[in-house]
């Protein structure tokens, strides 16, 4: 008698991801009830526009210049292609990963996004609960409109990292640092290309720029040490002149002048945890990283909003990788839109993924739900067994896991070109 085939058991490490498209069928079918949020990248802008005020929607659509950096970032992933392999056993795929000793669902974080306020009243807080909830780390921006105090209560058990717009007050800055290591931040991320605001003809045209107004600005006004010295310096406290604190604290952070290497030692020395500097494009630089000490680097163009004509990053992730990617843990930002864009940077040799405007598109959407059912798309979860297991049985990514599964993926280990 004919013996029906078994599937292989699942990886070690593996969990019994959700079928968020079936849901969608489901819901839809038998309750009349459509997703909120749309399913398709390519309208998922649109759609949020339609929630947004003009500024707010060209702050978070916008790019330096004529956009020419945004553009390639998009181009160099439809530049490369997947072939699929079959007859593979990838019934049951891991998506696990392990980053700096720590083991994660899925490969995806949540790139520090600022001023989240001027999309949704949930703001930092509320998208910090959800990625907590979905089992996504989340990496809060010192940009924020929430205090690193308030979105570590909000995140909870979830893990999370701190993204250092870098002062140039070593005083401030070591106070930050202290902040983030006492409220549970694990690794301080340093972005390296924003130490000036660039040319965005799309907030210029509408002379907006939100931290002028104090929006975006929390993470300073929250902070003793910057409070303390602007009221020796002004006789006053910030919320007597928040126009004047904000000029202030923009002075520090975005000061237009660059730190240098040398100045890493500060950083090293104030933080005990891992330190990854974003904003890498340049192999040079890349090996500089590595003898500098740093733990980790994220290959970034900031989404293509500080330098116009930039290479994409897809595009120079796999030079990067070769030189260094046995040295420093690699991660990627910068153009992630859908599943198979995760797959492709980890293809190219990323051991993770940073994804940004998709969720922030839902956020203005639906608020902190709206923020999860955009990730869902890419980091499907099901509502249900969240409820019922908590975020150790997260149901992680119907359209990574799925496609891996189509391209004949068993793992992430098995990501490679």
């Amino acid at each position: 008698m004919p013996r029906i085939q078994e599937h292989p058991d699942r990886p070690d490490g593996g969990r019994k991801y959700g079928a968020y498209q079936n849901e969608i069928y489901h819901d839809g079918l038998l309750k009349q009830r459509l997703p909120t949020v749309t399913t398709d990248p390519n309208k998922l802008e649109e759609q949020a526009k339609k929630f947004l005020g003009v500024r707010s929607y060209n702050y978070v659509a916008g790019a330096a210049g004529e956009r020419a950096t945004l553009d390639a970032n998009r181009l160099a992933f439809r530049q490369w292609k997947m072939i699929p392999r079959m007859l593979r056993p990838t019934t049951h795929r891991d998506l696990t990963v392990e980053i700096f000793g720590e083991k994660f669902d899925s490969p995806l974080f949540i790139a520090p996004v600022g001023v989240q306020t001027i999309f949704h009243q949930d703001k930092e807080v509320g998208v910090a609960e959800v990625a907590a909830e979905i089992g996504v780390p989340y990496i809060l921006s010192t940009a924020s409109s929430s205090s690193i105090e308030d979105v570590a209560k909000a995140s909870g058990t979830g893990t999370r990292w701190y993204q250092l717009y870098w002062p140039q007050d070593d005083e401030i800055t070591i106070s930050l640092l202290q902040r983030a290591r006492r409220n549970g931040y694990k690794v301080l991320v340093v972005t390296l290309d924003t130490w000036a605001l660039s040319w965005r003809p799309w907030d210029l045209d509408n002379a907006y720029v939100p931290f002028a107004s104090g929006i975006g600005d929390q993470t300073g006004f929250s902070d003793p040490v910057f409070r303390r010295k602007f009221t020796e310096k002004h006789h006053k406290e910030i919320e007597d002149d928040v126009f004047l604190a904000s000029r202030e604290w923009e002075a520090d952070v975005f000061s237009g002048a660059a730190h240098t290497w040398e100045q890493l030692e500060l950083l090293k020395r104030e933080w005990d945890g891992p330190i990854v500097l974003k904003g890498i494009q340049h192999v040079d630089d890349a090996r500089m990283a590595v003898e500098a000490g740093m733990q980790g680097i994220i290959v970034s163009n900031h989404g293509g909003r500080q330098l116009d004509g930039a290479i994409g990053s897809l595009e120079v992730l796999p030079e990067i990788v070769e030189a260094v990617g046995d040295k420093i843990t690699v991660l990627f930002d910068s153009g992630i839109r859908t599943g198979v864009d995760v797959i492709k940077a980890l293809c190219l040799g990323a051991k993770g993924v940073l994804i940004g405007r998709p969720w922030v598109y839902g956020l203005a959407i639906g608020g902190k739900l709206g923020a999860r059912d955009a990730l869902r798309g890419i980091l499907a979860v099901s509502p249900a067994n969240l409820l019922t297991s908590g975020p150790a049985n997260t149901n992680v990514s119907q359209d990574l896991d799925q496609s891996m599964g189509l391209s004949g993926i068993r793992s992430i280990a098995d990501c490679n070109r």
